[in-house]
């Protein structure tokens, strides 16, 4: 029996990691599994964590996406995946930073990219790797940065392409699911008293919950991945290797430590194409992508 095949669309270097590295880690431990990340851009535009590397920022040397380009080899090698692929090659598309910023127009930005064109090497991907499920995040980019809401417009174009016989090139292949990255409301609101008062707090400028534009109620999600103790471990080693972006002592280093590794472990998605698994737990989520 060949592999079942499950492909990740993500936005820039680290956020295979944050948003999906459990569920990365669990898969790519599967040996029927076959797991593809793609990239859109090399992080260019990123707030460095590192004091001695602040001179490889994209206003100074403008070095930090090759630098990222290696912390990324690291992490999804920490993460068990061996088949990553940039969007165009790797440095076609350039981090456009966050919306409303000078970036946003620099020609290479990927937030101004032709949809159709970046979509066509998403398409070859998709037709030759023929996975039956599809990861992405949802028409706000999980939290409203540009390059996220791209990756997304791409990568549902790119669906749509892929399934299309009249189009382009290759066999067409009609992925069987379709999942966007969320977390639910109930999980921020334990992460927003977690770090309520904290020096690192990434809810800093929120009086309360509601204040804050993502998450999911309940209802809306449809899948959760807790992938055990070895994938924690490993999502924990590959956010030490994107050491410019995440620093020891930094909120997402702590998540583990504030609510018990399990929590910061957990990974949810819904389910916007296909029919949905066997549910499980006390809101029927599915534990299984494939399932």
């Amino acid at each position: 029996m060949s592999a079942r095949g499950i492909l990740f669309v993500h936005a820039h270097p680290d956020d295979e990691t944050v948003s999906t590295g459990s569920t990365l880690a669990h898969y790519a431990a599967r040996p029927d599994v076959h797991v593809t990340v793609v990239t859109c851009t090399l992080g260019e535009e990123g707030e460095i964590r590192v004091p001695h590397l602040a001179q490889l920022a994209a206003d100074q040397a403008d070095q930090l996406g090759g630098y990222r380009y290696w912390e990324y080899r690291n992490a999804v090698a920490a993460l068990g995946v061996t088949d990553t692929h940039f969007l165009g090659g790797v440095g076609r598309w350039r981090d456009s930073g966050m919306m409303g910023l000078p970036a946003n127009g620099h020609p290479r930005a990927f937030w101004g990219a032709d949809v159709d064109e970046a979509a066509a090497d998403l398409v070859a991907v998709l037709r030759d790797r023929r996975p039956d499920v599809l990861v992405t995040y949802d028409p706000d980019g999980f939290y409203g940065h540009p390059d996220h809401i791209q990756a997304h417009r791409v990568a549902m174009r790119a669906a749509d392409l892929a399934a299309d016989p009249g189009h382009g090139a290759g066999e067409a292949h009609d992925v069987r699911k379709i999942y966007w990255t969320t977390i639910p409301r109930a999980v921020i609101k334990a992460q927003f008293a977690a770090f309520a008062g904290a020096s690192d707090n990434p809810f800093a400028g929120a009086a309360s919950v509601d204040d804050l534009p993502f998450g999911s109620p309940d209802h809306e999600i449809d899948a959760c991945i807790t992938a055990g103790p070895r994938a924690a471990e490993q999502k924990r080693a590959a956010m030490a290797a994107h050491a410019t972006q995440i620093a020891p002592g930094d909120w997402l280093d702590l998540l583990g430590d504030k609510l018990g590794d399990d929590a910061a472990a957990a990974e949810y998605y819904r389910l916007v194409k296909g029919e949905r698994g066997p549910g499980e737990g006390p809101h029927g989520w599915e534990s299984d992508l494939l399932a």
